[in-house]
């Protein structure tokens, strides 16, 4: 399948399409995705099928979760693709990627996500962490990132810590505007993320996790004893080791999963 051909198919922004179509690029892609039958694969956001026709001549079956009517006829009728695609024309964000697990498998997920909602969509794929073996993303350069990010660092935040938290987080590659159709704005870049079998630090209630980093976050420029005041006062955090003084990003996973466990404690 000649994947820089666009088969008439416009770009629709709404959805956040760019299609990629650098055949370098995409080898390099596939080959890091490592495709399989031993595994579920999945992939999100197909499109033209750049990815969708070089997995599927490494493998028998392939799932795919395409949002766009017409994409998803398309593949539906492609006459290579068609007899290997199980086809869910819907929105991966509300998508229960349980149903596509088979008996003694893990998933396999990948694709070229629509940079609108990257962040929204990886906080509902790691709901999914413990039934994936891994799952390769080209993002925004910007969000790969974030993902990676460290404490102490501008671009620490609340999505560092939720997808540290589920996942080891591997930058595979950096790709320029150049490798898609249209170019967007920004570069782009390949991220693997492995889901731990064990998280390193275990939270009792990913909610409170989700909470603990959503509030702190959400006031970065103030302090933990500002941003954290309605669920801990200054000694309870000085109690579990923190100095209240601190700014949000300046806190490990560990001690955000320290926070989210005493405030589980006292929900219980």
């Amino acid at each position: 399948m000649n994947s820089k051909v666009h088969q008439g198919h416009k770009a629709r922004k709404r959805f956040g399409q760019n299609f990629l179509h650098d055949d370098y690029v995409i080898d390099q892609i596939v080959d890091a995705i490592y495709p399989t039958d031993d595994f579920t694969m999945v992939e999100i956001g197909p499109g033209l099928g750049a990815l969708t026709g070089p997995v599927c001549s490494r493998i028998q079956r392939l799932n795919v979760v395409e949002l766009d009517r017409d994409l998803a006829a398309r593949l539906a009728t492609h006459p290579i693709l068609k007899d290997k695609l199980n086809i869910h024309q819907a929105d991966a964000m509300k998508f229960d990627f349980t149903q596509l697990l088979e008996p003694g498998k893990k998933m396999k997920i990948f694709g070229n996500l629509p940079y609108n909602i990257s962040t929204q969509l990886m906080f509902h794929l790691f709901e999914f962490a413990a039934h994936v073996q891994d799952m390769h993303f080209m993002l925004q350069k910007e969000v790969v990132n974030r993902l990676a990010a460290g404490p102490g660092s501008k671009t620490y935040g609340r999505l560092s810590v939720m997808a540290q938290y589920y996942c080891q987080v591997v930058p595979v590659l950096e790709v320029g505007p150049e490798a898609f159709q249209p170019a967007p704005k920004v570069n782009s870049a390949v991220v693997k993320l492995l889901p731990y079998e064990v998280p390193p630090f275990v939270a009792h209630d990913i909610a409170c996790l989700s909470q603990v980093t959503a509030d702190a976050f959400g006031k970065r420029r103030k302090t933990i004893r500002n941003s954290l005041s309605h669920l801990f006062n200054i000694e309870q955090l000085t109690e579990l080791g923190l100095d209240p003084g601190a700014r949000p990003e300046q806190l490990t996973l560990a001690q955000y999963v320290t926070l989210a466990n005493a405030l589980a404690e006292r929900k219980e």
